[in-house]
């Protein structure tokens, strides 16, 4: 069987109506459960092993990770596919509409595509895999939760479950690209105690903590700070009253950066601004030790460098050439399960499976891009159950 008549058996109409099924099932972060459940019927009637592990109990969700497992028909070694099941708000109440072969909302909310695309893609994989007895090796198929949150369920994925060692996760745009490298990144709290006290009456008697914030952070340089570093500082909260002088202010922040010794720097740095400030404070002497500060650095997730002769590489640049295609190795500034995963040993590309304007209500996705990534992973694990 030639590779063209092979890969022309997507069922475009049957891909469709998953997505659409999956997008209408609500499933914000922390609120898997139900998709879990519909999906995981799914698998088990294509014959999957499937398990669902303990994450959701230590992040406070309603679902852990869902692994399914196929033994596949040829000797080779396993291979993984990982998307997440969460979205983003507004993500309840979803209507997804096609019109000219392009998915949307109906405009109030978002539409889903991230990620839910890619489930839809994998289990139309998996079913013409099945229909036509095409050569597959062992899958794995790593479905998680709470990834929009902070990839929770990626870092409590139990890897007991997980005997692949490298693999792919569809959480990406570019159909013809495959992210190779992602920065690692620091994310930051700060909090300024100061001291409360009435704004129109006593206010030298207060230290004003959003002062102090605020001359922190004027001292920054935020934005892309090279080609490979960016920081930014997202929330700032604190006050009560217009009248009173705020004694707390909490301001949160991350650095990304493809080299681990900036991400330090850039991240000392930031701390020791707002150590600064506080410690040089002298418009009154207090004796309770006000202003005070609390930093907390969390790494929120480690860089991925995948080499370009690694057979995650070079199985996706070979498919996109059988079907005559590009495949580039890619660049990004943002982080997925797959930076999790590699960090845990698990070797992991980015595919992308068309989704456009991710989080947004003007979300989209064409159908055609959907059957595009089918087509490539057919050919993907073709080539890996035949190849070895």
């Amino acid at each position: 069987m030639g590779i063209k008549q092979g890969w022309n058996m997507v069922n475009r109409y049957r891909l469709g109506e998953t997505f659409k099924f999956l997008v209408e099932i609500d499933s914000v972060s922390k609120e898997e459960g139900t998709i879990s459940s519909e999906i995981r019927k799914i698998l088990e009637s294509f014959g999957a092993e499937t398990v669902v592990d303990s994450a959701g109990d230590k992040i406070g969700g309603n679902s852990g990770n869902l692994i399914a497992r196929f033994k596949g028909n040829k000797q080779a070694p396993p291979l993984l596919f990982n998307a997440h099941m969460d979205t983003v708000e507004p993500g309840k109440g979803i209507t997804a509409v096609l019109e000219d072969g392009i998915f949307t909302s109906d405009g109030t909310t978002i539409l889903g595509a991230d990620d839910k695309s890619a489930i839809a893609i994998l289990l139309e994989t998996i079913k013409i895999i099945q229909e036509n007895d095409l050569p597959y090796g062992p899958i794995e198929l790593v479905l998680t939760v709470c990834e929009e949150i902070g990839l929770l369920g990626a870092k409590h994925l139990d890897l007991g479950l997980i005997t692949a060692e490298y693999g792919y996760a569809l959480d990406a745009t570019d159909t013809e690209g495959i992210v190779t490298r992602a920065p690692s990144a620091n994310r930051l709290e700060f909090k300024i105690h100061g001291k409360d006290a009435h704004a129109g009456a006593a206010p030298e008697k207060g230290i004003n903590a959003i002062l102090l914030a605020s001359k922190a952070v004027a001292k920054l340089e935020l934005g892309r700070i090279d080609h490979e570093t960016t920081c930014n500082i997202g929330i700032i909260e604190g006050g009560r009253a217009i009248n009173i002088v705020p004694n707390l202010v909490t301001v949160k922040g991350e650095v990304r950066s493809h080299d681990e010794e900036k991400l330090s720097k850039i991240t000392n740095e930031i701390v020791s601004s707002f150590k600064e400030v506080v410690e040089n404070y002298k418009e009154a002497s207090f004796d309770d030790g006000l202003p005070r500060l609390e930093v907390h650095i969390e790494k929120d997730f480690s860089r991925t460098y995948v080499p370009d002769e690694h057979p995650v590489v070079t199985f996706a640049c070979k498919a996109a050439e059988n079907l005559g295609r590009k495949m580039v190795a890619k660049t990004t500034g943002g982080g997925a399960d797959a930076n999790i995963l590699f960090g845990k040993g698990i070797v992991t590309g980015v595919l992308g499976t068309g989704m456009r304007d991710m989080h947004t209500v003007r979300e989209s996705v064409r159908l055609d891009d959907m059957v595009r990534t089918v087509e490539l992973l057919l050919e993907i694990i073709r080539l890996h159950a035949t190849t070895q």
